[in-house]
């Protein structure tokens, strides 16, 4: 892999605080923990950023997140092991990430409203909208993956 191109902390240190802010608010929104790393790690396979994955699969454990539902995220639709509310916010998860595709549908929208009030409905939407951002500035800097200890040891 390239090395990394930017630091965007370093560079552009006010415009990474004003990101790390609307961070600050979602992680204090009221939606679970479990469920703003489910979608962070679903966007972020989409999208194919390994930096976000790494990062997020270690917070999705220290939310309470199983190995099992973390390994089989990518095939959700295929297993019963997720809550319907879960369920909601992973396709609007991924009908918003891939948007110049979908258009954000309104059956996808529609399923949300049974699981969602209407201010939980927007702070995902927002939480959709940063993983997204943070992936593309992870992958447009080339943001390494660094091995774990075990792993590098072995």
């Amino acid at each position: 892999m390239d090395e990394q191109r930017l630091s965007a902390p370093k560079i552009a240190p006010d415009g990474y605080k004003t990101l790390r802010g609307v961070e600050a608010y979602l992680h204090q929104c009221g939606l679970e923990k479990s469920l703003i790393e489910l979608v962070k790690m679903r966007a972020s396979q989409i999208n194919g950023c390994a930096y976000c994955l790494d990062m997020h699969s270690k917070d999705a454990r220290r939310a309470g997140e199983t190995e099992q539902r973390l390994y089989v995220l990518n095939a959700w639709h295929e297993t019963s092991i997720y809550t319907p509310r879960e369920r909601a916010a992973l396709a609007w998860t991924e009908a918003l990430t891939h948007v110049a595709e979908t258009h954000a549908p309104d059956d996808v929208y529609a399923a949300l409203r049974p699981h969602f009030s209407e201010k939980e409905i927007v702070d995902l939407t927002i939480l959709i909208g940063m993983i997204n951002l943070w992936n593309r500035l992870a992958i447009g800097m080339r943001n390494p993956v660094v091995a774990d200890s075990a792993a590098a040891a072995a």
